[in-house]
């Protein structure tokens, strides 16, 4: 029962209404994210190199975590990435490798460039209609925008509700089970030592609210991105005659015959454009309100944190997804086995085929750290739902919901997640069918940065 729904959810209809939507506002943006690329860079990730002008300090401005409720664009960034550069970067992309066929990466390519337009719209508006909860911190997301913007609180309270119940999915079950798995195959730790270490990691970082989240999610997501990409850049090097042809596999297969059969139709139904799109939308989460939650609290102007997350979708589906699909094809050469294991499995085995049984540990090594960054982020997302929820009830609703977070992540690290993943597929899609709605409602409140950064 849970399959078909999950089929249904994501059929073609879902994928249509992400493009349809990355299409409107790559329009309203006056195609930036394509022709201010170098604008965008500069003042994301090209702004780390330059000299911050002297506003105090980071534990100066970090100070009282939740009370101040800010976050510098780097912080909200890196907590964005946190939530969505995971196991799907992976796994994810093995998969749909798998399933798709080499194709799938360039439509995977598809719904990044079109989900970058997306996800400076609700950074945006996330920004623009957040408010203060009861401590002082900022409440960010859909749900505010649904009910300042649109004047429809029933849809930011459905918001809020779907959202809160799919972070005890993907935020902690799966990602929790990731890292178990991973580190009872790599280091034969019992899952249970494994679910107690991470429920008093999390917990610790949890309990510093915004400020010590945005600080993990700081150092954690360069170190392990940085490592992710070193060892893939190796990889390719020891392989590199092969990479002009696993560029042509994947060009070749989206474009292929089998793949555009029956016109418009035909080539939604292919399993290339399917499985491209949905792995994209899963991996950076243009589209599903994620975003604007994350980057909810960024102090400063709102057009600049908008381009920072173009710079998180460019980044966690551009170029991670692209380095793991590159380093499949290459490391196989060019042929993809009947493989019957998980995504994560075929991906070590890549990694073991040039660097030895350290690619392998390296492959477990990242899981882990990207795994264990997506779950203090999607608790902070989570959070958010729980303190709007809390409003409206009229209860602190923030401690039921992170005890209950803490005991998903344990209980998540003791056996298979199969049914959670779909359960929380099915989720990810219902929070996007509001979300999508209200970013068709409300995208003319959302101009093209201008040079400065700012919104005209």
């Amino acid at each position: 029962m849970i399959h078909w729904i999950h089929t249904m959810v994501w059929g073609p209809g879902m994928l249509v209404l992400f493009l349809a939507v990355g299409i409107l506002y790559t329009i309203r943006l006056r195609g930036f994210v394509f022709w201010g690329f170098p604008r965008w860079w500069k003042n994301t990730a090209g702004s780390l190199w330059k000299t911050p002008e002297k506003t105090g300090t980071n534990e100066e401005n970090m100070q009282g975590g939740d009370a101040v409720g800010g976050m510098s664009p780097f912080q909200s960034a890196c907590t964005a990435l946190a939530a969505t550069i995971g196991t799907g970067n992976i796994a994810g992309v093995a998969t749909a490798l798998l399933s798709g066929g080499p194709g799938a990466i360039f439509w995977m390519w598809v719904s990044a460039f079109l989900g970058m337009a997306t996800a400076y719209g609700e950074t945006v508006l996330g920004i623009r209609y957040r408010k203060r909860d009861r401590s002082g911190g900022w409440v960010a997301g859909p749900m505010l925008y649904m009910e300042r913007g649109l004047g429809c609180r029933w849809a930011g309270l459905l918001y809020a509700g779907l959202c809160a119940a799919a972070s005890f999915g993907m935020g902690s079950m799966v990602q929790a089970n990731a890292i178990s798995e991973t580190l009872e195959f790599s280091f034969s730790m019992p899952p249970v030592l494994i679910g107690g270490l991470l429920v008093l990691l999390s917990g610790r970082i949890m309990a510093g609210g915004a400020g010590a989240i945005a600080g993990a999610a700081e150092k954690m997501v360069p170190v392990s991105a940085g490592i992710y990409m070193a060892a893939s850049a190796a990889v390719l090097f020891l392989f590199r005659e092969n990479i002009p042809s696993a560029f042509g596999m994947i060009f070749q297969d989206a474009f292929s015959f089998r793949s555009a059969a029956g016109g418009a139709v035909g080539l939604l139904a292919s399993k290339s454009v399917q499985y491209g799109i949905a792995r994209g939308v899963f991996s950076n989460e243009a589209g599903l309100g994620s975003l604007a939650v994350l980057n909810g609290a960024a102090e400063g102007d709102p057009g600049v944190q908008g381009q920072w997350a173009i710079f998180e979708v460019f980044f966690d589906t551009v170029v991670s997804c692209t380095l793991t699909a590159v380093v499949i094809l290459c490391a196989m050469g060019g042929e993809l086995p009947a493989f019957s294991g998980n995504g994560a499995e075929l991906t070590g085995i890549c990694f073991s085929r040039g660097l030895g049984n350290l690619g392998g540990y390296t492959v477990s090594m990242c899981v882990a750290l990207f795994a264990f960054a997506t779950i203090i982020a999607w608790y902070y997302m989570g959070r958010q739902a729980a303190s709007y929820l809390g409003e409206a009830v009229g209860k602190d609703l923030v401690r039921i919901y992170t005890a209950g977070y803490l005991a998903a992540v344990f209980f998540g690290s003791l056996g298979p997640m199969e049914l959670v993943w779909e359960v929380s597929d099915v989720l990810n899609g219902c929070m996007a069918v509001p979300n999508l709605a209200a970013l068709v409602l409300l995208s003319g409140k959302v101009g093209s940065p201008g040079r400065a950064g700012k919104e005209l």
